[in-house]
């Protein structure tokens, strides 16, 4: 049971890392099968010309500060908005990713909640003094 923090932190950071750098670099095509939602929703942060470049470029590097252990906490605060908008997006936009984004959210959950590790310090910024 030591060992599941470790792990899940690897898990998400390997996510993270993989599909940020996939999507900066533009390795993997849009789904064939995009619902038109999705697809408007899509075209819209590309439209932006800044926003899809940075957030994946946040998640790559956030993805890369859990895998390598060095701010863990930071990284787990600054990719919460980013699953929950992920989360959010599976339920309207585009369902077929729902699994991934819920094993996504509970793996968050579990490291900013229950994992000793990090829960202490992200439970702090939630705490009035």
């Amino acid at each position: 049971m030591k060992k599941f923090p470790l792990i899940a932190r690897i898990v998400l950071g390997s996510i993270f890392s993989i599909f940020g750098l996939a999507g900066l670099l533009q390795m993997m095509p849009p789904p064939a099968n995009m619902p038109i939602g999705m697809e408007t929703f899509l075209k819209g942060l590309m439209a932006s010309k800044y926003f899809f470049p940075l957030l994946k470029i946040t998640e790559t590097v956030c993805g890369l500060l859990l895998l390598s252990g060095f701010f863990v906490p930071l990284a787990l605060v600054i990719l919460a908005p980013i699953i929950v908008h992920i989360f959010f997006v599976h339920i309207f936009l585009m369902p077929d990713g729902l699994m991934m984004a819920l094993v996504i959210c509970i793996l968050e959950l579990y490291l900013c909640v229950f994992a000793k590790p990090y829960s202490i310090t992200v439970r702090k910024l939630f705490s009035a003094k």
